[in-house]
């Protein structure tokens, strides 16, 4: 499952970041061109000296690298003049090499500075010296890249051959963009992304247990395969239609926020809690989900009305438990509305909407093969009574979300870790025969299927308890509160004075009292306070876009941070920095700003960390890391959602090499 979802991930987040970048205009390099000496005599050799100022973030190909990688090199034309001619090759002085993914090979680049130098054989009366310089400038922050012409007049005294001067004249090429760049993306490859996003929603652990859901909910509900069938499909057509009509009108009035702050509030978590719990206690057998009788019979008088009414529920339902974890992904396709553009997050929310569907319809058609099955009735409400179990479980997700991000201290790990237990070792009981439920009908005798599952429960107990006195338990890392969350960590105990820590603090971090780091990590929660660190402490900021809510977050944290070879570079070569986008702690009145994004005033340290984000990077999915100079340009480029172990190393190892060139 990781890797289909790191796949999906990666393309689906990094091309629709590129699509939300393209119809930026981007002011291009500034250049410095001139002539080494000002006193020329025929015969004499010159240099020509070019000097180009990056934009921040963006670096510039140079030459003298395989031109049959892709990347167009850098290129010095003189315009035709019979007393100037070239001396040897291009030079780029000191420029920086790396290895380019996309380009399987290594290039030379520069970024922020750089310098080219090029010997001009002068054999008489030149007059005006006049040329262009083509080059191509790109970003590994939005992924774009864009060429150039850059056109030079150095006025020489045809008398003394004297260089006046080589100021850079205006050549119209500010406004320049190449024509494919200044093209929208094709909307039908777009819809292709936000497609593939759906897809990977699926593999998502919030969207699993609706599944179970869906199954119950349409078991029995159609009196024949078509009624089933249409059932299905407005099942379907109602996911299709409330997530592009309500991701549409929050494109356009609220904004890709709205999605974080439905994932992560306390108000629809615990609407989500309590209707998971509401489930589990009628899969238990505590009561029966049925209209009113009299509202039956008048539903039966009209045409189901009803019944469209309850699937259209289940279908809502599915759309807001299921946004813990899709919101992340909502957000990137409705960020492309900025500046109010409507038609491409309407086409991407109904791609997406429509691959997420599609799943869940035909779970609402297979219940009816089971009810089709012989001896269906004791079997069925035995499924029922094991979902509920379940569900009973995953009710406290989401009440561990808000618990994590208003820092109520409901829910720590061990006492999440002791309800999981409990709930699947009477589950494993009931699977036994120990337990008896209402509606059971009596068991003569252990069937294997049942014996297996039993087994199953057991070793998922016994797998959970080790938990409760540190075990990571990486396999569940989505599901549980923080590891910073747990009161008696005898793992971590068990590693005090066991190293020395290269990373120590120069001074507290702001906000340490609520916000945590896993596995010993010492960092900062303000970008500006771990910035300065950086600089005091001459080593690269690693930023880290995470949230209490954010399933792979935690994931990424047990999987991949908590490697030993991970740890160590994290621990020694930055200066880290988590910056939480759901973090409800409101800021002092003299610390809001409004936002150059949206038009909103951001008051939290969550909605400032995310309007950073948007804003600097075009992105607001988590978990998204970014390496960043003393500039606060990107070192490497940044990563999302990647549970590859030797990945993680090398872009660390990158971004940490890249820094050390720079030095």
């Amino acid at each position: 499952m990781n890797s289909w979802t790191s796949y999906f991930y990666t393309i689906a987040f990094a091309l629709l970041v590129s699509f939300g970048a393209s119809a930026q205009v981007i002011a291009p390099p500034d250049w410095d061109i001139s002539l080494s000496s000002t006193e020329m005599e025929p015969g004499q050799e010159v240099e020509l000296i070019l000097k180009v100022s990056i934009p921040n973030g963006w670096y510039v190909y140079t030459n003298e690298f395989d031109e049959d990688l892709g990347p167009l090199l850098t290129i010095l034309k003189l315009e035709a003049n019979e007393n100037v001619t070239l001396q040897g090759p291009l030079r780029a002085l000191d420029h920086k090499t790396k290895y380019d993914e996309v380009w399987e090979g290594d290039v030379n680049y520069f970024d922020k500075q750089g310098e080219y130098r090029q010997t001009l054989l002068i054999k008489g009366k030149v007059g005006v010296l006049k040329g262009t310089v083509e080059y191509q400038m790109c970003s590994d922050v939005t992924h774009q890249c864009i060429g150039y012409d850059e056109d030079f007049e150095i006025v020489i005294d045809a008398a003394a051959l004297q260089a006046n001067g080589s100021e850079d004249q205006e050549s119209g090429f500010s406004a320049f963009l190449p024509e494919e760049e200044e093209e929208k993306q094709s909307l039908l490859g777009f819809m292709v992304v936000a497609f593939l996003a759906g897809l990977a929603a699926l593999l998502t652990p919030c969207v699993f247990p609706m599944i179970p859901m869906t199954v119950t909910f349409f078991t029995g509900r159609g009196k024949s395969k078509v009624a089933s069938i249409r059932n299905a499909f407005i099942y379907g057509f109602s996911i299709i239609a409330i997530y592009t009509i309500a991701g549409t009108a929050v494109a356009a009035i609220q904004g890709p926020e709205f999605a974080n702050w439905l994932s992560t509030h306390w108000i629809p978590n615990i609407f989500f809690t309590l209707v998971f719990i509401f489930f589990a206690f009628a899969f238990l057998g505590l009561f029966e989900i049925n209209l009113p009788t009299g509202f039956v019979n008048k539903i039966d008088a009209k045409a189901d009305k009803g019944g469209l009414t309850g699937i259209f529920f289940m279908a809502f339902t599915l759309v807001l438990v299921s946004f813990s974890c899709t919101g992340p992904i909502v957000g990137s396709i409705l960020i492309s509305s900025a500046g109010g553009e409507l038609l491409k997050p309407i086409a991407g929310m109904f791609a997406f909407s429509l691959a997420f569907a599609l799943p869940f319809t035909l779970f609402a058609i297979f219940p009816e093969w089971l009810n089709s099955l012989p001896k269906s009735g004791g079997w069925l409400n035995s499924v029922k009574v094991v979902l509920g179990f379940l569900e009973l479980a995953l009710a406290f997700k989401f009440l561990s979300i808000a618990d994590q991000v208003y820092h109520w201290g409901l829910l720590d790990r061990e006492v999440y870790l002791a309800i999981w237990i409990v709930i699947f070792f009477l589950l494993g009981l009931y699977l036994l025969g120990k337990i008896r439920l209402r509606h059971d009908s009596p068991m003569e005798y252990l069937g294997v299927p049942r014996l297996m599952l039993a087994i199953a429960t057991f070793v998922f107990v016994v797998y959970l308890i080790p938990g409760m006195w540190g075990a990571p338990l990486k396999a569940l890392s989505g599901y549980l509160p923080p590891m910073s969350s747990h009161d008696f960590d005898l793992v971590s105990y068990s590693r005090q004075g066991g190293g020395t820590d290269t990373n120590r603090l120069d001074e507290v971090p702001k906000y340490a009292d609520f916000l945590h780091f896993p596995h010993g990590i010492q960092g900062y929660f303000d970008y500006d306070q771990a910035l300065a660190a950086a600089r005091r402490q001459n080593k690269p900021l690693f930023i880290d876009f995470t949230g209490h809510g954010c399933v792979n977050c935690r994931e990424m944290e047990a999987r991949v941070w908590s490697d030993p070879a991970v740890l160590k570079r994290l621990k020694e070569d930055f200066v880290i920095v988590a910056l939480y986008i759901d973090e409800r702690f409101e800021l002092p009145e003299s610390q809001w700003y409004t936002s150059s994004y949206d038009g909103k005033v951001k008051k939290t340290i969550g909605k400032q960390n995310a309007d950073f984000q948007i804003t600097r990077f075009d992105n607001n999915a988590q978990p998204y890391y970014v390496i960043l100079d003393h500039e606060e340009v990107p070192l490497a480029k940044p990563r999302a959602y990647d549970t590859s172990i030797p990945r993680f190393i090398e872009f660390l190892d990158g971004a940490k090499a890249a820094f050390e060139r720079q030095n």
